[in-house]
């Protein structure tokens, strides 16, 4: 986060480089360019490399970590080819169409993939390693063309979703954003069956309630717009955009609707205000933060609205984070400033619009700059 962590610039632009006499505007799929790309998923620190490229209704993946600027995608899931888009092919959902993917992680040896307005979630038992290849299974869904919020009803259950946002796996475990329903949703183990319903909730009181911050004031259990997970020292990290908070807990939850420990962003758990209330932010605040990942023993939120990256060592003591001070950023001049860019200008190499997604393997962390219009492959330069 600060220049020993971070390198200056994003070494690899994915996506249209804007010059300087264009604008960044919807493009046209292809190969190279993306629309508003929500998250990316490097599968180890050579690659693959998968991206969510949210607009265009598809992912895109190379087979390797790129190594130059616009370098062309080497697959396409969701589209008949890489010149198509629209919401599942102009078609009806099945098991290789999206409509608004997002969140998408390694899941066992395979790939999860959150496809938001579709209100499911997709899963590959191995890593695809082509073009088109369908899915094997989806949860929230009794089966690959069904489509409806919460399979048609007003209330959710075990087994359903409402834009599901984003989703993380770790140790056995999946953990997936059910945003629409304001909840987080676990799963003990991996699902093996379709429409399996999850173990265990979290931002509700129980699996058929869906009210913003549980039908009251905001809380250490409570969510309004969850939106991405991590793991950081084996502690639960879960962005609360709709709070403008990241809510931790000390370790990982076993009881439905289990308090946060702590949360960064605000001064306590009841106060939710974009910026603390204030119009510019400050090293302790966030605007619609949606992103997170850990690299090495730093914990890295996006935080969208204010288009940055901040960044929080490692506390001897998770209870210490509570309001805490970010302890770097990028993607601003100072962090008193949040604006696109860096004061409204063309991109660059170090600066952010709308940043949605970070993802971190190895050296590398892969940026979903998504009012960009790209991907920015980003050194990691230190690991302290």
């Amino acid at each position: 986060m600060t220049n020993k962590f971070f390198s200056e610039g994003a070494e690899v632009i994915l996506g249209d480089v804007i010059q300087p006499d264009l604008l960044a505007v919807p493009l046209a799929p292809s190969p190279i360019t993306m629309f508003a790309p929500r998250a990316a998923c490097l599968v180890s620190e050579t690659g693959a490399l998968w991206v969510s490229d949210t607009g265009h209704h598809r992912l895109l993946g190379w087979r390797n970590l790129p190594t130059r600027d616009s370098q062309p995608a080497d697959w396409v899931i969701g589209q008949p080819d890489f010149f198509h888009e629209g919401q599942n092919a102009k078609g009806t959902p099945g098991r290789n169409t999206f409509s608004v993917p997002t969140g998408i992680c390694v899941c066992g040896e395979g790939l999860a993939v959150a496809d938001a307005w579709n209100h499911r979630v997709l899963i590959w038992h191995q890593l695809p390693e082509d073009s088109h290849v369908p899915a094997d299974l989806v949860l929230g869904q009794a089966n690959f063309t069904d489509n409806q919020p919460n399979r048609g009803s007003q209330q959710p259950a075990a087994n359903t979703m409402h834009w599901p946002y984003g989703i993380f796996y770790y140790q056995g475990q999946l953990f997936v954003a059910d945003t629409g329903n304001r909840r987080l949703l676990i799963w003990r183990q991996l699902p093996t069956a379709n429409g399996q319903p999850a173990d265990i909730v979290l931002g509700q009181p129980d699996m058929i309630s869906r009210n913003e911050n549980g039908g009251g004031s905001p809380t250490a259990a409570s969510m309004r717009w969850c939106h991405d997970i991590t793991v950081w020292n084996d502690n639960l990290v879960v962005t609360d955009a709709g709070n403008n908070r990241v809510m931790i807990w000390q370790g990982i939850p076993t009881e439905n609707n289990a308090p946060c420990a702590v949360v960064l962003g605000q001064k306590n758990f009841e106060f939710v205000e974009m910026n603390q209330g204030v119009y510019f932010p400050s090293a302790s605040s966030l605007s619609m933060p949606y992103g997170v990942a850990v690299a090495g023993e730093w914990l890295l939120v996006a935080d969208t609205a204010n288009s940055r990256l901040l960044g929080w060592k490692k506390p001897e003591s998770i209870l210490s984070l509570q309001g805490a001070v970010a302890d770097g950023i990028i993607g601003q001049d100072n962090f008193q400033s949040k604006s696109e860019n860096r004061n409204f200008g063309l991109p660059r190499r170090n600066t952010l619009n709308w940043c949605y997604g970070i993802n971190v393997s190895g050296k590398t962390a892969v940026i979903s700059d998504s009012g960009n219009n790209r991907i920015l492959l980003w050194k990691v330069e230190g690991r302290d």
